[in-house]
């Protein structure tokens, strides 16, 4: 029998673990997290600057026009809703399947999911041009008289299915962090940290009927999760799958959408966990390269995924016999935007094939690169989908071209600087990897695990 390598190096006991976990909380962070914090910061700053410029005068400070009605507000919005997919699938869906080498990842990736969906959010609400008017999405019965939101409308499911997904996920990663933060309470000096964390850990004493209920509602939010992970971005790809426009109206986007948002979203934990292996050294013990070599595996095998999908759409294209179909596909390989096509082909497909080779897989600085531009392919993706299908439909006369300003630039960049300040946030305050999870993956029965004999 092959034996695995084990998940957490560096010869811990169970008394180490908890130390290293709760270190990055009870003590001061190293420059390297100051300066993360003060990048995020400024990108934060710039978000809330162009946003407060479009909220104040319109939509028109945008690039979007007549053709093209959508821009970069629906291209991020969906951009992030697929980063928020690898967090409960590594949570949930690798629990259910019993793959302990999740442990270490689970919590940051939950985190991710929380944060990127909270990102996400702010997108279509500002989109409307009245955000302030944003309660009217929301079906309140008998509210407004005859009033109702048009139940036929994707957008609507979107409203539903995104904030379902939300709640479920905040749920499920609030819940894993509960024995963790009694830990953190119970090593608390300062009175005000042992009342707050106090209060975070919902009274929890550790004992066996508290692990029973914990654990099973754990299992149940697992079952719960599981299904939202593929129903929210089949729901967001019928945003355009149910449009009547070629290139969009198309039965392969839910299945390829959820593939490319696992592809997308795994591609952030991998730069994520780059960047926390940097910041917290300790880490390095417990997100180890057997951590980020499986996640590159998946990487790699979403990207084959993705990739067939691209091909397919063309050859549908061609076997349709549609000419309106036909067009659409060669305009986006070789017409006006040809450049972003090819960007995201790139990326997508020819790039994550480094993964192939073992030296690519285990490399934290490639693999950190190849993370990247797995993301920036993922994003011309649905600059793609988005706007090659509105700015040429079927009147030449209505045809035209959508440019980005310097507030879809700050709306984009800036994003990532709310998502940044939160997650650098997070890693700040709450015990960003599970105590309980590791403790039980430690290689039992060997010096070590238990205490040097």
């Amino acid at each position: 029998m092959i034996s695995r390598k084990p998940l957490v190096l560096g010869n811990k006991n169970y008394e180490t673990v908890t130390k290293d976990i709760c270190s990055l909380v009870e003590t001061f962070p190293s420059p390297m997290y100051y300066l993360g914090m003060g990048g995020a910061q400024f990108l934060l700053l710039l978000y809330l600057f162009a946003q407060g410029m479009i909220v104040w005068y319109g939509m028109g400070m945008m690039g979007v026009n007549h053709p093209v009605g959508w821009g970069t507000d629906i291209i991020t919005f969906v951009f992030w809703i697929g980063i928020g997919h690898a967090g409960t699938l590594i949570s949930a869906i690798l629990f259910l399947f019993r793959q302990k080498w999740r442990t270490s990842i689970a919590r940051s990736a939950e985190a991710m999911t929380v944060f990127a969906v909270m990102t996400a959010g702010t997108f279509p609400v500002l989109h409307t041009g009245r955000p302030w008017l944003a309660y009217w999405l929301l079906p309140y019965p008998n509210q407004r008289g005859p009033l109702w939101v048009n139940f036929r409308s994707p957008l609507v499911w979107d409203v539903f299915a995104v904030s379902t997904y939300a709640t479920v996920s905040a749920v499920f990663w609030y819940i894993g962090m509960v024995p963790d933060l009694a830990t953190i309470r119970d090593r608390a000096i300062n009175k005000w940290r042992k009342r707050i964390y106090g209060m975070l850990s919902l009274g929890w004493r550790g004992t066996a009927r508290n692990w029973n209920h914990y654990e099973m509602v754990y299992m149940l939010l697992c079952g719960l999760s599981t299904p939202l992970v593929l129903s929210v971005h089949s729901i967001v790809s019928f945003d355009f799958a149910v449009a009547s426009l070629p290139g969009w109206h198309t039965t392969i986007f839910p299945p390829y959408f959820v593939a490319g948002a696992i592809f997308s979203g795994f591609a952030m934990v991998v730069t994520l966990m780059c960047i926390i292996r940097e910041v917290v050294p300790v880490f390095k013990d417990y997100i180890t390269l057997e951590h980020m070599e499986a996640m590159n595996k998946i990487i790699m095998t979403t990207g084959l995924m993705v990739g067939y999908a691209y091909g397919s759409e063309f050859f549908i294209a061609w076997y349709s016999g549609s000419e309106y179909e036909g067009f659409t596909f060669l305009n986006r390989a070789f017409g006006p935007y040809w450049w972003s096509y090819w960007i995201m082909v790139s990326c997508n497909v020819f790039i994550p094939q480094l993964f192939w080779f073992r030296f690519f897989r285990r490399n934290i600085p490639w693999m950190f690169v190849i993370s990247i531009f797995v993301n920036i392919g993922m994003w011309f993706e649905r600059f793609v989908i988005t706007v090659t299908s509105l700015h040429r439909d079927f009147l030449p006369s209505n045809w035209g071209m959508w440019v980005p300003t310097l507030y879809d630039f700050g709306a984009l960049f800036g994003s990532f600087g709310l998502f940044f300040t939160l997650f650098l946030l997070y890693i700040r305050l709450m015990p960003a990897i599970s105590i309980a999870e590791v403790k039980p993956v430690l290689t039992v029965g060997r010096e070590g695990a238990h205490g040097h004999h």
